[in-house]
């Protein structure tokens, strides 16, 4: 029998709106999807997320990382 170990993480998504939607991205792993809804579009995200970490080999999950990343927001003069 296999025993499969769940591991969290916390991931940064970035959503916008999009024609009749909404699409949403995970900054860090550069996976996309979208959905009808916000909460729709991250719902999708993170079915995304899971499937590409599933499938994906270690070294490009790893290379789509970027550790120390942070979000953060600034000003320009217009």
């Amino acid at each position: 029998m296999r025993v499969r170990y769940i591991i969290g993480m916390q991931l940064t998504a970035r959503i916008w709106p999009e024609d009749n939607g909404c699409v949403a991205e995970c900054v860090e792993l550069r996976v996309v999807s979208e959905g009808g809804t916000e909460e729709q579009a991250l719902s999708n995200l993170r079915e995304a997320v899971e499937g590409f970490l599933e499938c994906a080999d270690p070294s490009e999950v790893r290379d789509r990382m970027h550790a120390g990343t942070r979000v953060r927001t600034f000003g320009v003069a217009v």
